[in-house]
């Protein structure tokens, strides 16, 4: 379920410099996926892109809707476009939105998040590429941090870290830590004085085996959603 914006390449994501629906079939995979399942919708794409239709909004909630069993995790560095199409659009409780501040010159973007009536709202600080010290946690239900990997990469200091890391901790918001990163970012590990930290808000899907029906069922829907609005897809 995205947006082809990069590719991906030795050096790490390039832009492509066009936007791209992605398959039928990768955008109705998470209904044909019966098993409770974490999804990241966005890590090479932006469904809040300037140049992405309403349709393909419309369609990527739909199906996040009604494969309710599973837990989505939206992430966008267009903040401002959140804000203006968020309270339009239908916020099931398994969508998760974040966004993405690498340093404090993105912080105000966090203002913009706190207009989305998500069920939860998290902030991915990753590639952290300076310190944040004074960051607004008000209305945030979870932050990740992470370094910057790849070829070039920029290292984050561990003292960057542990700032947010004890930001969160005094105001109870749970925090997740990544990766050092780094060019091989598995030698690195991701261990902050030794131990790692995985906290994340809770997600409770429904219980038992999904009856086929069910799946069937949210097809159709948004099989409808989706033929509908293809005249709008580019």
């Amino acid at each position: 379920m995205k947006l082809g914006t990069t590719r991906p390449s030795r050096g790490g994501p390039v832009w492509t410099g066009v936007i791209n629906r992605a398959s039928d079939a990768q955008v109705r995979k998470p209904l044909d996926t019966r098993r409770p399942t974490t999804w990241f919708c966005n890590s090479m794409s932006d469904l809040f892109h300037d140049a992405a239709p309403d349709a393909w909004r419309d369609e990527a909630f739909a199906i996040m809707r009604a494969a309710h069993w599973h837990r989505f995790q939206v992430l966008t560095k267009r903040a401002e476009r959140l804000e203006e199409l968020g309270t339009r659009l239908s916020w099931p409780s398994n969508v998760w939105m974040g966004v993405s501040v690498e340093n404090e010159d993105y912080v105000s973007r966090i203002d913009h998040l706190r207009e989305v009536p998500a069920a939860v709202r998290f902030l991915s600080l990753e590639p952290l590429l300076g310190p944040i010290p004074r960051l607004p946690l008000e209305g945030i239900d979870w932050v990740i941090v992470g370094g910057e990997s790849g070829p070039g990469a920029r290292a984050a200091k561990p003292e960057w870290i542990r700032g947010i890391r004890d930001q969160c901790l005094a105001l109870g918001v749970p925090f997740f830590f990544k990766q050092w990163g780094g060019v091989q970012k598995k030698r690195q590990g991701r261990t902050l004085d030794g131990r790692t930290w995985n906290d994340m808000p809770s997600f409770v899907p429904p219980k038992g085996k999904l009856e086929s029906r069910l799946a069937t069922a949210a097809r159709k829907a948004t099989v409808a959603i989706a033929d509908s609005r293809r005249n709008s897809f580019v």
